[in-house]
């Protein structure tokens, strides 16, 4: 079994703010620094760190910023074989944390968004069925991904972040896994509570498997209409950026392990208390060993 995530790779401008920007305010920030993010990079790190065969394909500029994203993964145990160079600037992000450190994120596609027919074919000449897939929103042709990703037969995971009217071209019903937090839970179903918000994957959705992350609240996760629940690990954050992402990145590692869903839930909560409890992206993903 072999892991694609066929994702984003950013370069992430992180500004540290004492509150979240409002319209029309000026604000200055106290500090300014530079990391490797999107969230399929990050994506690509906590599987790769967590131990499972990670493979990245997605696309950079051709210039330093795409170097270092490169060598970001190569770093972090992530196969780059598949990731295309092309003229044009790299994906990025302008982020803000806030004292609270709550983020905003405005992102910007790049490269990201410039994913043609071609190399899509290339990219899945590489895999087949039993391999596994994890999506998230920030690349083009997301919904053609996942209809040759499902005709190859592999396990398709779907982050389906930042949530837009895109994403009502993809076919739902060929996600096997979801992996969604609170805002997106409302922003999908309509509702607002957790309960409802499974209820509503379990009517439309039935065969897969949901995990919802809640914030100071901890997790849950739907498999075959029942319900697991894992409390949040108490830390002190400092930078929430990529806990979303870690979480899914290790759930995998213990899911497609053979653990429980229980035992899934809490290497990911573990996982995740690391990283926010860190500065930055895919630098505050923890290895295996520090858990």
């Amino acid at each position: 079994m072999k892991v694609l995530n066929f994702g984003s790779l950013n370069v992430d401008y992180v500004y540290q703010v004492d509150h979240i920007m409002l319209p029309g305010e000026t604000q200055s920030s106290t500090q300014r620094n530079v990391f490797a993010g999107g969230k399929g990079l990050n994506q690509s790190v906590a599987l790769a760190k967590a131990g499972l065969p990670t493979y990245h394909a997605g696309q950079v500029g051709n210039d330093a910023d795409g170097e270092m994203l490169l060598q970001v993964l190569k770093r972090n145990g992530v196969h780059c074989s598949l990731v295309n160079r092309i003229d044009g600037p790299c994906g990025h992000t302008f982020i803000q944390v806030d004292k609270d450190a709550q983020n905003c994120i405005l992102l910007f596609g790049g490269a990201n968004r410039c994913i043609d027919a071609v190399y899509r074919k290339e990219v899945f000449s590489h895999f087949s069925a039993g391999d596994v897939i994890v999506l998230q929103n920030e690349i083009n042709d997301l919904d053609q991904v996942i209809d040759e990703a499902y005709e190859k037969g592999m396990m398709i995971v779907l982050n389906p972040s930042p949530f837009d009217a895109y994403l009502d071209r993809c076919d739902w019903n060929k996600i096997d896994v979801f992996f969604i937090n609170e805002v997106e839970g409302a922003q999908i179903s309509g509702k607002e509570t957790a309960e409802d918000i499974l209820a509503w994957f379990r009517e439309h959705h039935p065969k897969a498997l949901v995990v919802l992350t809640l914030g100071g609240a901890g997790s849950c996760c739907m498999k075959d209409g029942q319900v697991y629940r894992q409390e949040v690990i108490p830390v002190t954050a400092v930078d929430t950026t990529a806990a979303g992402d870690t979480f899914t990145g290790f759930f995998m590692r213990a899911y497609l392990g053979g653990q429980t869903i229980p035992e899934a839930l809490a290497l990911a909560a573990r996982a995740s208390s690391v990283t926010v409890s860190r500065p930055g992206a895919a630098e505050s993903i923890p290895a295996m060993a520090e858990l």
